[in-house]
């Protein structure tokens, strides 16, 4: 049976232990979590390592980072995983059960999946589908990620969208999986979904859009105030530290990686 490790990283904040709780119940609740060996990686900050019945209790390995940022945490964790498969989670998403059923389809034509999400508030209430690939939603075989490499830790925000860059770079195939009843057609997805055609026109046009049977995302975002997102919108420092990410992301790659 092949192999999959699930990076997560993690901060520690008040609500840790309960965003971790329901992340690794999605992951171990997979309709096709029979197919592969499961394997979770939390990855925290230095000092920060999870205690021990937590750990026992989650049914996780937690390793800790060198510096204390979101690339730092998932190297360490990519350090530590040996799976046939890499996916990550951010700690407060979760993966809807047909998830990773679908993803691993995909991977039969592809060399990377993502796909969209529903983005919910901390109510619990739905907000929108995201369109842009995050990490959450990210899929692949051990050689992609041996392909591309690590994070770049030198961003502090757009971490992604550098890692999506270097992908381009490589001519490997993606899938970005959506609802079944999303425009797959630029013609189309442009006018009424332009983040959509986005994923496809800022990969280097290496990425086909995908349906699958769901009428709803496969991944479920949480939407707070202490999300990187939040912080950069309300505090005007930290825009310029994500203004100066996207520009020297477009000065390298003439766009910004999607």
């Amino acid at each position: 049976m092949k192999t999959l490790s699930v990076i997560i990283p993690s901060r520690t904040q008040d609500k840790q232990i309960a965003f971790l709780e329901r992340s690794t119940r999605s992951i171990r609740e997979q309709t096709a979590a029979s197919a592969v060996d499961i394997k979770i990686v939390v990855a925290v900050d230095q000092g920060k390592l999870l205690a021990e019945d937590i750990r026992e209790k989650l049914g996780i390995t937690c390793v800790e980072s060198h510096a204390a940022s979101q690339a730092a945490a998932l190297n360490a964790g990519i350090n530590a995983a040996d799976g046939d498969y890499i996916a990550f989670l951010e700690d407060d998403d979760q993966w809807c059960a047909p998830f990773l059923e679908y993803a691993l389809c995909a991977l039969e034509s592809a060399d990377f999946v993502s796909s969209t999400q529903a983005e919910y508030d901390e109510r619990d209430i739905f907000l929108r589908v995201q369109d842009f690939p995050t990490p959450s939603s990210w899929l692949m075989p051990k050689a992609t990620l041996k392909k591309v490499g690590p994070f770049d830790e030198t961003f502090r925000f757009h971490l992604d969208n550098a890692w999506l860059g270097r992908l381009s770079e490589t001519g490997l195939r993606r899938i970005h999986l959506v609802e079944s009843t999303a425009p797959v057609d630029l013609k189309y997805a442009a006018p009424v979904r332009p983040w959509l055609a986005n994923v496809v026109r800022l990969s280097n046009n290496l990425c086909r859009l995908s349906r699958h049977t769901l009428p709803t995302p496969l991944v479920n975002r949480l939407v707070h105030s202490k999300s990187g997102m939040a912080r950069i919108a309300a505090e005007p420092a930290l825009q310029q530290i994500s203004i100066a990410e996207q520009q020297r992301l477009a000065n390298q790659y003439k766009r910004i990686p999607w």
